[in-house]
């Protein structure tokens, strides 16, 4: 009893849960009956049309009726365009992309549902009109995110005064300023300690400016770099739009390498998969397809190709709200910025030393009495002198020790690299060159080779179908008339479905319109135009069971399909013609007849691949093979053995114009050139011979190295053998992207910097792995032009030499201003510390030394960084990566001008008055103009390391001229009219005529010293290893 008790207790409490579950599940019933009643009467609201005759008159609402836009599905009649958007909310539909809600798309209808919603054709795409495309903006928002604020100015200027020795200077300024003022009164006591605050703060100022303008600059070449180019879909024609001009309701096509540009939903496509590690930080690749048809902003394609419906754009997609909470700003710095950092410390270090020094000498001499004021008295008596006088004096002694580390510290080095770099950025600009990555630019300057593709690259992408064959013979004339009926329908499906290109035509008497990459617009355009081809006609009579995208690694794509209405799968391969025929056992003849291919035949046919790849032709193939079962294998893997050969077309693409001059300038300067291309053997090495690359002696064999290699042969090589090999092998031909990395990898083992091009996606390791990676930016993927230092604008190697000697103008106007600036920095402490230490009184005072600190740092720094290059630069061989940035030539300038200034100085320091019979001021005066005008004329010699001819092209360099007479100019004012400000006396016409004398000595001096030779033009002074 107490056991059937509890059964029928239990039995009561499962009926109960039964129940409740029940009621449950009604209620979500009802729930989703309501939910779907709501959302039709949304839909039907939001078709309402206030207007719905063409005249817009306005009628009554009534209850008896409700005007709906009905779309008219016949495209001659136009397409009527609802009035409003009010109810498709743009949250509810992001927040189902951004989570992937398969159930709420269900609710919504799916995705062709969506598609009506945003009032979008899946095949045709929304209007090209733009009252229509301004309208979806209004409505939806823009495809662009809130950016993070820039800087403003007083940002720079309080990042400046944030300097240790800067606010020690106005430390002393102020005190100066004080006691000066309680002195001497407020009408004369304030100009030394005013003067050096003005000059501190001029200095501010004038670095804020400079790096407010660069700061500027590199924000506009980050927009530039962010403005990815879309393939759209608009009014049935496909045609590429800045990323930012996407808006909802947009039809997207998507390849291999190509950003997501917003969030959206997959309409049609085969094998595509999607990299979300940028989002979500799984590595692994997500499949899109009907049961995942999502697809988030910001991520990349790295398979297959697709089309998506854009559903939400700017900020309301999860990478929108992401980057606009990522602060842009300019924070890389560059391998020789962080050298010149390290030499900038260690230069500092020893003007710290000097200035202590000096400190201690002066203020001993000062309380021992061994100094004397501008009349001849001794300064300090002891408890006779004033404490106000002790302090005053003290503080001019800091000031002094505290300018001179300011001068000994080159602070114009790491803004002469600013101004170099973003100088040649906007220059290269001009140039078809977008850099990407600042030290980029000084890197190219070290390269010692170059791996460049051959396709679009060194020729001009052009391609043509030239040659045509059919089994063993060549179809001239009207192809189409030649072949048979059943040939001309599968190469019809071989051309039309195994394609990612497309054909748009407005009618038939129009011109069609081919997009794709250039070997598929060949392709398209012979299959058209020469053969009347109709690329529609088998995708509408044709159904498409499986795809092979283009693969690198087999150089081929495929497609299986089943006609309409016939059970049998087709197999229709495109490909490496040496590849495909490999893959084929029969062929077919001009009559339509299939032959086998015996081993002769193969011969023949290899023969005709041959001869057509030594005219530089590219060749392709088609083969096909039918299967008349239906199984799940054949659906799944397309055939890939005992196919029939359709045929051979040879495509050619023409050497770029100039290419070979390029070449020939990139040997001269000791750069080597070594071709990877996916072309075979024969094509390569014919193409080279054209480019340049290879000499007609060269064509087989340097000695006994081999100079055109295959990449499974370069692959298969050992460690050993591969080093051994590889300075001698020029061209790389059948390579994989897998072979690219391996040759940069072995090539940065024997110590060379590698410059790299790549345009696909699985170059992406390859031009990460390269010293300087060089994206090409028409053919180029997003996911190769994310992975490259430089963007090759116009895709010609030309632009890639043009980058090369821009890189080493960089590098070249470094070491210049080098040179300049640790001239200044010599003879300024020299002179300061001798007199200090002899006399205890400094002839540079504080306000002085800022000054020639400002224009030689600021000024000197935007003269020498905006040489442009010159033919010299690329007779000289590669820097290399591991030669030091000072030169035995750099020493022996540098010396010799800082020996000759310190010389001339320190005899007007102690025998100026004798000779010219002037007063101290004066004596001071001469100086400070002398030393000022001195690193005037020593900017020329700057200008040619080692030429004697240091005016070549000076006329060229317009704002060099402009500073210098700026410079001569501001230094007029501080002498003649700014006399309390720089303590300086006015000086005579013959006193100018001194000062200028002595400082044109420059010249001859430099000329002298450049007869000097330096054995080897060897290196020394290392501070880091490498220039890369």
């Amino acid at each position: 009893m107490t056991l059937r008790s509890r059964k029928s207790c239990e039995r009561i409490i499962l009926d109960d849960q039964e129940g409740d579950l029940m009621l449950l599940k009604r209620h979500q019933r009802r729930w989703r009956v309501a939910y779907k009643a709501i959302y039709f009467t949304r839909v039907l609201v939001s078709l309402t049309k206030k207007v719905p005759d063409q005249n817009h008159r306005l009628l009554l609402h009534s209850l008896s009726y409700v005007a709906i836009d009905i779309r008219n599905e016949n495209p001659s009649n136009g397409r009527l365009r609802i009035q409003s958007f009010v109810d498709v909310d743009k949250k509810v539909i992001s927040e189902m992309v951004r989570e992937k809600s398969l159930e709420f798309l269900s609710n919504l209808g799916g995705v062709k549902q969506v598609a009506e919603v945003v009032q979008t054709d899946p095949r045709s795409g929304v209007s090209d009109n733009e009252a229509d495309l301004a309208w979806r903006r209004n409505v939806f928002g823009a495809n662009k995110y809130e950016k993070q604020p820039l800087k403003s100015f007083l940002s720079f200027v309080f990042e400046a005064l944030k300097d240790t020795t800067i606010i020690i200077l106005l430390g002393c300024a102020l005190l100066s300023l004080g006691f000066g003022i309680k002195q001497e009164g407020l009408k004369n006591g304030w100009y030394d300690g005013g003067s050096i605050i003005l000059a501190v703060l001029l200095v501010v100022i004038v670095s804020a400016v400079s790096n407010f303008k660069q700061n500027r600059q590199f924000a506009r070449l980050s927009k530039e770099n962010s403005d990815i180019k879309v393939e759209v879909v608009r009014d049935g024609r496909h045609r590429l739009i800045s990323i930012f001009d996407i808006i909802v309701g947009d039809v997207v096509c998507l390849k291999i390498g190509d950003q997501i540009p917003a969030d959206g939903l997959f309409l049609e496509g085969q094998s595509l998969e999607v990299d979300e590690s940028s989002m979500t930080g799984e590595s692994d690749h997500v499949e899109i397809n009907e049961k995942n048809p999502f697809l988030i902003s910001g991520t990349k394609v790295t398979d297959g190709y697709g089309v998506m419906l854009v559903t939400s754009v700017g900020m309301n997609t999860a990478w929108g709200e992401m980057m606009s909470c990522i602060s842009h700003e300019l924070s890389e710095q560059t391998p020789l910025q962080a050298r010149l950092n390290q030499l900038t410390s260690y230069i500092g270090k020893i003007g710290l030393a000097v200035a202590v020094l000096v400190l201690v000498v002066m203020l001993i001499r000062y309380f021992t009495g061994n100094t004397r004021d501008e009349v001849g008295n001794i300064e300090f008596l002891g408890k006779k002198t004033k404490f106000d006088d002790v302090m005053n004096s003290v503080v001019g002694i800091i000031s002094a020790a505290v300018t001179i580390v300011v001068v000994a510290i080159p602070e114009g080095l790491p803004l002469a690299v600013t101004l170099t770099l973003a100088y040649s950025m906007k220059r290269m600009m001009k140039d078809h060159a977008m850099v990407r990555k600042l030290s980029a630019c000084e890197t190219m300057g070290s390269a010692t080779t170059i791996c460049t593709d051959k396709t679009g690259t060194l020729t001009l992408n052009q391609m043509k179908v030239t040659e045509f064959w059919l089994g063993k013979e060549s179809m001239k004339g009207d192809s189409s008339l030649e072949l048979a009926p059943n040939v001309y329908e599968l190469l019809q499906e071989a051309v039309g479905l195994n394609t990612v290109g497309s054909v748009y035509r407005e009618n038939s008497a129009s011109v069609p319109e081919i997009s794709g990459s250039p070997t598929e617009k060949a392709i398209l355009s012979w299959a058209v135009i020469d053969l009347g081809m109709s690329i529609d006609e088998p995708k509408q009579n044709c159904e498409v069971i499986h795809v092979e995208a283009f693969n690198s690694e087999k150089k081929r794509s495929g497609v299986s399909m089943r006609r309409t209405g016939g059970e049998a799968v087709y197999t229709h391969w495109k490909g490496a013609a040496e590849m495909i025929v490999a893959m084929c056992a029969q062929y077919y003849d001009r009559n339509g007849l299939v032959k086998v291919m015996d081993d002769e035949e193969r011969m023949k046919i290899e023969t005709i691949i041959k001869d057509m790849a030594e005219k530089s032709l590219r060749c392709i193939a088609f083969a096909y093979k039918k299967a008349e079962d239906d199984c799940q294998e054949v659906l799944e893997k397309l055939e890939e053995t005992e196919l029939t050969l359709l045929g051979l077309v040879g495509l050619k693409d023409p050497c770029r114009p100039g290419v070979r001059r390029a070449v020939e300038s990139c040997r001269n300067a000791g750069v080597k050139i070594k071709m990877i291309t996916g072309d075979n053997v024969h094509t390569a090495r014919a193409i080279a011979i054209e480019c340049g690359i290879l000499n007609p002696d060269d064509e087989d064999f340097v000695g006994n190295e081999a100079v055109v290699v295959e990449g499974v042969k370069f692959r298969n090589y050992s460690p050993e053998e591969r080093m051994a090999k590889i300075e001698n092998i020029r061209v790389l031909a059948r390579s994989s992207p897998f072979d690219k990395l391996l040759m940069v990898q072995s090539l940065k083992q024997k110590g060379h910097v590698v410059a790299v091009t790549g345009d696909g996606t699985n170059d992406a390791l390859a031009l990460k792995e390269a010293d300087i990676g060089l994206s090409m930016g028409i053919q180029g993927t997003e996911v190769a032009k994310e992975s490259s230092d430089i963007v090759i604008l116009d895709d010609n190697f030309t632009s890639v030499v043009t980058v090369l000697r821009w890189g080493r103008c960089v590098y070249n106007n470094i070491q210049k201003f080098l040179q300049f600036q640790l001239t200044v920095n010599v003879a300024a402490l020299v002179i300061n510390f001798v007199a200090a230490v002899s006399s205890g009184k400094v002839p540079l005072t504080a306000v002085q030394l800022l000054w020639v600190n400002m224009i030689m740092d600021t000024l000197g720094a935007l003269a020498l960084a905006t040489e442009q290059p010159t033919n010299d630069l690329m007779a000289k061989p590669p820097v290399g990566r591991s030669k030091p940035l000072i030169t035995k030539i750099m020493w022996r300038n540098l010396i010799c001008q800082a020996v000759f200034q310190v010389a001339i100085l320190l005899t007007l320091q102690f025998k100026g008055r004798s000779i010219f019979h002037v007063s101290e001021n004066v004596k001071n005066t001469m100086i400070f103009n002398t030393f000022v005008l001195c690193q005037v004329f020593n900017e020329f010699n700057a200008r040619k390391l080692e030429k004697k001819n240091i005016f070549q092209g000076i006329h060229k360099n317009k704002l060099f001229l402009a500073i210098i007479g700026i410079t001569i100019v501001l230094q007029m004012a501080m002498v003649e009219f700014l006399n309390k400000f720089a303590n300086t006396e006015r000086l005579n016409w013959v006193q100018w005529a001194v000062c200028i004398g002595i400082a044109a000595l420059s010249w001859p001096t430099g000329f002298l010293l450049k007869c000097i030779q330096v054995s080897g033009k060897q290196h020394f002074l290392k501070h880091g290893a490498s220039a890369s």
